[in-house]
């Protein structure tokens, strides 16, 4: 037992620091090594590699990669890549505050669409009112965000669409597929390499590469860059790893408790370590958004416990002692993938 629970605190606490640390990291990264995609593709490289590597050397365990698996977790794949490539897009053009304001914005467009197009109840009152909140709290950023720019935005609005699709339909896709931890890793990381030289040839970023490589650009060969991307591949395996193991770990609302702590930890470490952060007024907004998210969770989560308890009750009077299932909104927040 006490086995048990260092495990999984190791676990925990491993995800907190990769994903509080991970969308700094990658806004340093893009910063010394302004090539998005190609930044993304050695990410998943070194994710494949290293998953691959590590399997032969017996130190993990992952399903065996087959083409009937691939075209089933196929879609899956391209909507991570496609919240990977704008968020990547987004961190080149903006602050890590603008990110994290965006990604907060979620659960107001997952419960329009849930709504709308799932034909879901209405959220409760308490969960409409953490929606007007976050609302309130991202107007309030855009509003006073002297860094806006048409662009930036731009890839905020493609990376709120493509993250919103994930968390609504993803579910779906991967949870009856039985790959373990380091299979998803596996699956997620080489269909998206294989994807990235499409967009790279798409957005004609190659053409930068290239010219690059023919220069002899100076960002090629400082160690500084060589640093900063080699930390954001490393720190994009162990998320790919800590993410879906801590999942499996611990119930739904103790991953959303440690999600809303990492999220407070990227504002505070973002705020002391430089300048590339909201005004004042800006961090408040900021704030007052993350809060929204604090008591959206807590709504989404009561809800889930008292379906949880009235399913318990009914089973118990039929007599099934089968282990109770998490309610929808519980589902969505164990099983979808975490991206930066």
């Amino acid at each position: 037992m006490a086995k048990q629970a260092y495990a999984t605190s190791s676990l925990v606490v491993g995800y907190a620091l990769c994903s509080s640390l991970l969308a700094i990291i990658n806004k340093y990264a893009i910063t010394k090594f302004s090539y998005p995609g190609l930044l993304t593709a050695l990410q998943y490289l070194t994710s494949v590699v290293g998953v691959w590597v590590l399997g032969k050397l017996g130190f993990l365990c992952h399903d065996a990669f087959n083409l009937q698996t691939a075209k089933k977790f196929a879609p899956a794949a391209a909507v991570f890549y496609l919240a990977i490539f704008t968020n990547t897009h987004l961190l080149k053009h903006a602050n890590v505050d603008t990110f994290i304001v965006f990604r907060s914005l979620t659960p107001l467009l997952v419960a329009i669409a849930d709504t709308t197009f799932r034909k879901q109840p209405c959220p409760s009152k308490l969960t409409f009112l953490s929606l007007v909140i976050i609302l309130g709290g991202a107007v309030g950023y855009v509003m006073t965000d002297s860094a806006f720019t048409l662009t930036a935005y731009s890839w905020a609005l493609a990376y709120l669409i493509t993250i919103t699709t994930e968390m609504v339909y993803i579910k779906h896709m991967v949870t009856n597929l039985g790959l373990n931890t380091w299979g998803f890793v596996l699956y997620n990381n080489l269909l998206s390499l294989l994807m990235a030289p499409v967009f790279g040839f798409l957005t004609g970023e190659h053409l930068s590469v290239f010219r690059a490589i023919e220069s002899r650009g100076q960002s090629w060969f400082e160690l500084d860059s060589f640093v900063a991307v080699a930390l954001s591949c490393v720190f994009g395996l162990l998320i790919s790893f800590f993410g879906f193991a801590a999942r499996k770990a611990i119930s739904a609302t103790a991953f959303t408790v440690t999600g809303v702590v990492n999220k407070f930890l990227t504002v505070a470490i973002n705020v002391m370590i430089w300048d590339k952060h909201a005004s004042t007024f800006g961090l408040v907004c900021l704030l007052f958004t993350l809060a929204g998210g604090v008591l959206y969770q807590q709504s989404v989560t009561t809800k889930g416990n008292s379906s949880a308890q009235r399913e318990a009750a009914a089973k118990q009077g039929r007599g099934d002692d089968d282990v109770v299932e998490l309610d929808e909104e519980s589902q969505r927040l164990v099983s979808s993938p975490k991206v930066i």
